[in-house]
């Protein structure tokens, strides 16, 4: 029996050898390749000298460290290159935007004499007594206004006194004029006084109303100090909700008119922030 079947099989595998000759067997065996990984992997291995180095000889040992020591040094010279051409790079900006701050202040130089940057500084044209008053109003006047120094107000403070104003006349000029420029928080009673599509106000909701479009989120009164004024938050905006009595600074609020009166809205434009959320301690 076990004779037939070695004769069965031999006739088997020689009628297959003979039908692969004739290529009527298809080889359906996988082929099996490396991976690029792998590939990679290998190349690097092989031509790594770390790789063979315990074969090498005293020479060739000697010839691939010395090759490491130019691989590291290229490496090295190339990073300074790199770096000496950001730092060329970070002063060319720098000149650049000198030079464009200075045609800007020249162009500004013919409606307000005090932006020319040849003009020499107003607080040098002043005595020690005045230059004193004038930093200690600064100072006070600092605490009031965020986002304005005392330097930068002193220097304000001082143009108004070389141009021949009284100090209470260059106080309330200068602290009028800060307290509404770009970028300050604007009281909200004087929101409609602010020539600009946009400010910055920083308020606490005191109520809410029922929004009579699907287009708006919420809408209802937001006041501070000074007043209070109607407050639009746009669905479109995607702002965070905010929750009736919340305390809240918006960015870049649009300025519109409702029945005589200036509104804000909260627009895509617009960044909303809590200064009291996350305050555990209350």
């Amino acid at each position: 029996m076990s004779g037939k079947n070695v004769i069965r099989n031999k006739r088997t595998v020689e009628q297959w050898q003979e039908d692969k000759r004739r290529g009527w067997v298809v080889d359906e065996t996988p082929e099996l390749r490396r991976s690029v990984e792998q590939e990679i992997q290998g190349k690097v291995d092989t031509n790594h000298p770390d790789s063979c180095r315990a074969s090498m000889t005293l020479a060739q040992e000697e010839k691939a460290i010395a090759r490491d020591i130019e691989i590291a040094r290229t490496r090295a010279r190339v990073g300074e290159e790199i770096s000496e051409r950001e730092r060329q790079t970070r002063l060319t900006v720098e000149a650049s935007g000198r030079q464009t701050r200075r045609r800007f202040q020249k162009r500004a130089a013919s409606v307000d004499g005090w932006q020319d940057p040849d003009r020499a500084d107003p607080r040098t044209m002043l005595s020690r007594e005045e230059v004193a008053a004038v930093n200690e109003q600064a100072e006070r006047l600092a605490r009031k206004l965020e986002g304005w120094t005392r330097a930068a107000v002193s220097r304000r403070l001082a143009e108004r006194l070389v141009d021949g104003r009284g100090m209470t006349d260059a106080v309330v000029d200068v602290y009028d004029e800060l307290e509404t420029a770009a970028g300050t928080v604007v009281p909200i009673a004087k929101v409609g006084e602010v020539n600009r599509s946009e400010v910055c106000i920083s308020g606490r909701v005191q109520t809410w109303w029922t929004p009579s479009h699907p287009s708006i989120s919420q809408v209802g009164l937001i006041g501070d100090d000074s007043g209070r004024t109607r407050l639009t938050v746009w669905e479109a905006s995607n702002a965070p909700w905010i929750e009736e009595g919340e305390q809240v600074r918006i960015h870049g609020a649009a300025v519109s008119w409702y029945e005589g009166r200036a509104s804000l809205a909260v627009t895509g434009w617009s960044a909303v922030h809590f200064p009291e959320r996350g305050r555990w301690w209350e």
